[in-house]
């Protein structure tokens, strides 16, 4: 069986997630780690998440797209997916790459958890004081 030709492919990143994606020539079917991406993001909210890139740039049933995701949580994985399909789609052309970062999806969302600090009992929340 022969190896299928990547067409473009993108590393998106958010807090604790990493996916690694590739665009294929297709008729639109998404995969993340293997399942459906409905079935692996259940939630309407993710789901227009992922495909955001692809309907900012009307070009969703042109590519089928390969994900693998791993690290955090589904807000978190499905923000990953979006970024790395952005960066994928941006490969494309010029005119794609404007329209993708007017629409803000190359941007990478640098939000993390806050390190909690030491004598604290969470990153900013203070143990109770007592004047007496």
């Amino acid at each position: 069986m022969a190896a299928t030709q990547t067409l473009y492919s993108g590393t998106g990143r958010r807090k604790t997630s990493v996916a690694r994606v590739r665009l294929l020539p297709g008729d639109g079917k998404i995969t993340v780690n293997g399942r459906d991406y409905k079935e692996y993001f259940p939630r309407n909210t993710y789901q227009v998440i992922v495909t955001s890139p692809l309907r900012v740039l009307e070009v969703a049933g042109n590519y089928d797209v390969v994900v693998k995701v791993e690290g955090g949580g589904p807000t978190g994985q499905a923000d990953a997916v979006r970024h790395g399909i952005a960066r994928a789609l941006s490969e494309e052309s010029q005119e794609a790459r404007g329209e993708l970062k007017s629409a803000g999806l190359l941007t990478r969302d640098s939000r993390a958890v806050e390190r909690k600090k030491y004598g604290l009992k969470k990153a900013r929340k203070r143990p109770q004081f007592s004047k007496r």
